[in-house]
């Protein structure tokens, strides 16, 4: 790597962890949560009791705009360039969790994190483009953003079980997370970065790519040049990602909670939940699995790594269940197997984005990818509640083998044509 792509890597690095360090702490503080708010005030309607499916629909609060954002924020990338927007999101989600520390009700909770969601949506879009147009070495830099991601996915939950631990109250804590992502954008703003380098020479100033959209008869139409295309089988396989990833992951520590191998413990006078350090563990494996498949991208056509990852998302969420039952050490395994297979597949439809759409409209084009994972995604958590609340962990995990299937299904579409 030359020293635009170290600078470019680093900076998208650094965002990456943070965003992921704050939407992998959710489901943690989920479970605090669950305890102190048994009621939710709704208006027209009165109180409510706080079940599975209402922590479902309020952590959709936050990952909904999460991923519904992406879009505008591609949008804002393509005309105005990434590394602005990456700044922004720094600043507006560690200001968030800062004002979550103080939340008085589980209604305050879920505003708070829709702000989050909204400052955090223009990463990917943002940082994604950024690494596609300026860097050279595409295949590493993806891999090494990956990493960082995953670092942050899982030493964000593991730092919000320790400080939980250490603290006993969860406010404390999410002040404690905000500050990371506010000293990393005062980082950030010292570094110096040509967003365009791997586009050709001659890139603009401003860091706009041709094709770059300034009204909406351009975002209509290089919409419809996007969807036109098999952009649209991509984009329906990300979206069945985005399903089962959130799907999997919002309940994952209750689910685990549950098995009889990871019943609470006490340690040092406190309750020690070695089912949220097991959580940790499935997320810390996704880093094999963010790092081979990023390096896989240059090696193996992307299409059959959609194909091979998704199906095994689906396999893997069938043998779950009964893997999982069947002592601590079967547990263990799957958790990891689980991780990596996660987390694998993302370099590849990333790289899969790439590979089937322009540079000059590349921000849209992950916008879309991310309204897919991220925003459609959102409903995983929903649908997880609400399958655990009426039908139980069986039901959920017949659904996520089908979202894995069907995905596969879309990859084995893209490496016919």
């Amino acid at each position: 790597m030359n020293g635009n792509d170290r600078r470019i890597t680093g900076l998208v690095m650094l965002a990456h962890a943070m965003v992921h360090t704050y939407e992998l702490s959710l489901p943690i503080l989920l479970t605090v949560w669950a305890v102190e708010f048994t009621q939710l005030s709704v208006p027209l309607v009165g109180s409510v009791a706080v079940t599975s499916f209402v922590l479902g629909v309020v952590l959709t609060a936050g990952y909904a705009p999460f991923g519904i954002g992406a879009l505008p924020g591609g949008v804002l990338a393509d005309a105005y360039g990434s590394r602005p927007l990456i700044l922004a999101s720094l600043v507006g989600m560690g200001g968030s969790f800062l004002v979550l520390a103080v939340a008085p009700s589980l209604a305050t909770v879920a505003l708070c994190l829709f702000a989050w969601g909204v400052a955090a949506s223009v990463y990917h879009p943002a940082g994604l483009a950024l690494i596609s147009k300026g860097v050279r070495e595409r295949g590493s830099a993806f891999a090494y953003h990956g990493i960082a991601g995953n670092l942050g996915i899982a030493l964000g939950p593991l730092s919000t079980a320790l400080l939980l631990f250490v603290l006993g109250d969860w406010r404390p804590v999410v002040a404690l997370l905000g500050v990371p992502a506010l000293v990393g954008a005062l980082a950030a703003a010292r570094l110096d970065v040509d967003e365009t380098a791997a586009v050709g020479d001659g890139g603009e100033a401003d860091a706009r790519a041709s094709g770059s959209v300034t009204s909406l008869s351009a975002l209509l139409a290089d919409s419809r040049a996007l969807f036109s295309g098999l952009f649209a089988v991509v984009f329906l396989a990300v979206m069945l990602s985005g399903l089962y990833y959130r799907g999997f992951l919002t309940f994952l520590p209750q689910l685990l909670d549950g098995f009889g191998a990871l019943e609470p413990v006490q340690f040092a006078g406190r309750d020690l939940a070695p089912s949220r350090y097991v959580y940790v563990g499935l997320l810390m494996a996704g880093v094999f699995g963010q790092y081979a498949g990023g390096k896989l991208t240059d090696r193996v056509p992307v299409e059959w790594g959609l194909v091979v990852g998704y199906g095994s998302l689906g396999v893997l969420a069938v043998v779950f269940l009964p893997i999982a039952t069947a002592g601590l050490l079967p547990l263990l395994a799957v958790c990891a197997v689980m991780g990596v297979a996660l987390f694998v597949v993302q370099p590849f439809y990333q790289a899969t984005v790439a590979e089937y759409t322009p540079a000059g409209t590349r921000g849209l084009s992950y916008g879309f990818t991310y309204l897919g994972v991220f925003g459609v995604g959102a409903l995983g958590g929903a649908v997880a509640g609400g399958l655990l609340t009426v039908a139980g962990p069986g039901a959920l995990f017949a659904v996520l083998a089908g979202f894995g299937l069907v995905a596969a299904a879309l990859g084995l579409v893209l490496v016919r044509r």
